[in-house]
């Protein structure tokens, strides 16, 4: 039992690069926290000179784009799991949310997120349901239910997606 903590510690502390395929300014969790098979929990700093930055609101991140963070948080979650077991996690897709709210219009700049990701399904096929919070400070900014899409041939799936 001490080496599998030992392994979950190990896996929490790696880079995010070395967990999820994001990468320059699509990147935007800053840690994984914790994980379990089937919760995570990170965090994501709001960079008030980002791509994203509302000039209008001070440097703020938009609250639409919390929908990006949990997917980001998932994605990290499905890899980690997979790179826990000897695997590596395969590409995925964001098929679409369920009642997506933002509880605020944007997340102030500078602000320290945390994003907590539940699953909720785990299908055989790769189709994955999760409940997910963007919270700040203690307080909750946005919440939804996010279903993901792991095809087995990603590559296939994608070009079948782009010629129809």
């Amino acid at each position: 039992m001490t080496t599998s903590l030992t392994t979950v510690e190990q896996l929490v502390r790696q880079p995010i690069e070395a967990i999820i395929p994001h990468r320059g300014s699509m990147l935007l969790i800053d840690a994984v926290d914790a994980f379990d098979e089937t919760t995570l929990s990170a965090h994501a700093s709001v960079d008030p000179h980002a791509w994203y930055a509302d000039a209008d609101a001070d440097g703020a991140m938009p609250a639409w784009i919390g929908i990006e963070l949990m997917a980001q948080a998932i994605a990290a979650h499905i890899a980690l799991l997979a790179i826990r077991n000897g695997g590596h996690a395969r590409h995925g897709v964001l098929l679409g949310s369920r009642s997506y709210q933002a509880l605020q219009p944007v997340f102030g700049s500078g602000a320290r997120l945390s994003v907590h990701v539940s699953e909720l399904l785990r299908g055989g096929e790769g189709h994955s349901a999760y409940e997910c919070t963007i919270d700040a400070g203690g307080v909750r900014c946005a919440e939804a239910v996010i279903k993901v899409y792991q095809p087995p041939d990603f590559q296939s799936f994608i070009e079948g997606s782009i010629s129809s």
